[in-house]
């Protein structure tokens, strides 16, 4: 006796060409898998579910959240289930809530609330293995997959200040990084644009990549700069990745400043390819979210959050922010400066700035009568840096040429908020079910793939990302007719229709467009 039959579905297995099957699942684990044929008998089973018109694929995997904190709130993810995400990685651009020092949680926390949320309203952790034992333990629905974040290593070690590690300290680094690995952690991810990762030279890049590397973990960054300095900043992870002989997994791969980069762009990582194990992942849209902090020069961002607040309220200070967007300076990735304040939109931010939320910059400024720079400078000082933004960069036809690259895989960098960038409920079906099945853009079978065994196989998940017997039973089921991302900017919390089934090591999480209450996921180490 089975615990579930799935029957008559078309199965996209995940790495093979899709057919009309029945798949069969005992526990947590496929136990069979069949193609249809005439007069063929229901295998007997506690569930038996109609799969006729429908397409059963393995469970999608997100190669980048920001889902580190969420669980505390909302163990179910429904954003994410509801698209059928099953695994998540998490702790991506070198941001993570561990490990901290006990005195340094107050300033981690503030710095991360925009992205990641709260979490617990005190931290109990320090280690990565106390800080994931936590998550563990609030039961998320789905799977999440951990990395250690060099961002959060570098502050244990040296604090948040512009300095370079002795040569004890950048021991002392790498060991934190191998008891990240030893915790569970199956990736480093780097960000180069967020503080206090920022600082680091590319020898201590190299320096913490070889403890990666000595696993065999991806190495996953945030690159320096993805305005005019794109190629550059690319060059220089791909040149680490060399040195040290790991893997490499580029963040959502965009060109910010300028679309004539993207076909060099490719070309330098299709050459790449040839000498390393690379890959990357990519939201399908023509805007990203992120801090509005990040349109602050790097030294306006000294001192984490509570320094960078100190900086908002100095005039001298605000004056040379402003001169320094308007004028840029050497390396910098000037956000504001490139896209300009029409381009950016307030995405989520606290009491007493609701009604700031999915107004430009230009617009905030028109309504306060001053410059859009310091409209934005007063929102982050009112807003205790509690301020996220959307910032509209690229052309529909950018965002399909990366999406079609063979080398691309699925990444929804969602932010949890009141009003969400659209990524976070519809980058599956944005994928799958326009791209792929109502595009054409690429084959629905490479899409599937990119979704499940690819990336499982990036992260060395070899028990999921596949239909096949012995495989974890994690499993969607969806109308391809129906399935489609439907979210906008000015309304993005709507999730997809057509997703009939989600199931979770075997136990269904979703039905009827809400979560069941089964939370069978957990924190995979």
């Amino acid at each position: 006796m089975l615990d579930l039959v799935i029957t008559g579905a078309t199965v996209y297995p995940g790495d093979a060409p899709p057919f009309a099957g029945t798949v069969g699942v005992r526990g947590n684990t496929i136990i069979l898998v069949t193609k249809c044929h005439k007069d063929q008998a229901v295998p007997a089973a506690h569930e038996v579910v109609d799969g006729s018109g429908l397409m059963l694929c393995p469970g999608f995997i997100d190669m980048h959240t920001h889902s580190a904190l969420v669980s505390f709130e909302d163990p179910y993810l429904a954003p994410k289930l509801a698209q059928g995400f099953t695994t998540e990685v998490i702790n991506p651009d070198g941001l993570a809530p561990a490990p901290v020092t006990p005195e340094g949680r107050a300033g981690r926390q503030a710095y991360l609330r925009p992205l990641e949320g709260d979490g617990p309203a005190s931290w109990p952790w320090s280690t990565i293995e106390e800080y994931l034992d936590a998550l563990d333990a609030t039961r998320p629905a789905v799977s999440l997959v951990p990395s250690v974040g060099h961002g959060a290593v570098r502050e244990l070690v040296l604090g948040g200040g512009r300095v370079a590690p002795s040569p004890e300290e950048l021991r002392e680094m790498r060991r934190q990084v191998r008891i990240g690995f030893e915790a569970g952690a199956r990736m480093l991810s780097f960000g180069l644009v967020y503080l206090p990762g920022a600082y680091a030279t590319t020898d201590e890049l190299v320096a913490v990549a070889e403890e990666a590397a000595a696993v065999g973990a991806p190495l996953v960054p945030h690159v320096r700069n993805e305005g005019h300095g794109l190629l550059g900043a690319i060059s220089e992870l791909i040149d680490v990745a060399r040195r040290v002989g790991a893997p490499l997994h580029l963040s959502h791969l965009k060109s910010l400043a300028d679309e004539s980069l993207i076909d060099p762009l490719l070309d330098l990582l299709g050459t790449a390819a040839t000498e390393i194990d690379l890959t990357f992942d990519q939201y399908p849209y023509g805007a990203g979210s992120t801090l509005l902090a990040s349109i602050l020069p790097g030294w306006a961002q000294e001192g984490g959050a509570a320094g960078t607040l100190q900086a908002l309220d100095r005039r001298e200070d605000r004056r040379r922010i402003v001169r320094d967007i308007a004028q840029g300076l050497p390396g910098w990735e000037n956000i504001l400066g490139t896209l300009g304040p029409e381009s950016i939109e307030i995405a989520n931010a606290p009491p007493p700035n609701e009604g700031a939320v999915g107004l430009t910059l230009e617009q905030i400024g028109a309504g306060r009568g001053c410059d859009p720079v310091i409209a934005a400078l007063d929102l982050m000082r009112e807003s205790a840096l509690d301020v996220t933004m959307v910032l509209h960069y690229a052309s529909d036809a950018a965002v399909r040429t990366i999406a079609r690259h063979p080398l691309m895989l699925v990444g929804s960098d969602g932010i949890f908020g009141a009003r969400p960038h659209p990524r976070l409920h519809g980058t599956a079906p944005r994928f799958l079910g326009r791209f792929a099945i109502r595009e054409g853009l690429l084959p629905v079978e490479e899409a599937v793939a990119r979704l499940t065994s690819r990336a499982a196989d990036r992260l060395g998940l070899a028990d999921r990302g596949r239909i096949a017997p012995g495989k974890r039973a994690d499993l969607v089921l969806l109308d391809p007719a129906l399935y489609v991302d439907t979210g906008t900017y000015a309304d993005p919390a709507r999730q997809p229709e057509g997703v009939a089934g989600v199931w979770v090591a075997g136990l269904r999480a979703w039905r009827d467009g809400a979560p069941t209450g089964a939370r069978p996921g957990g924190v995979v180490r």
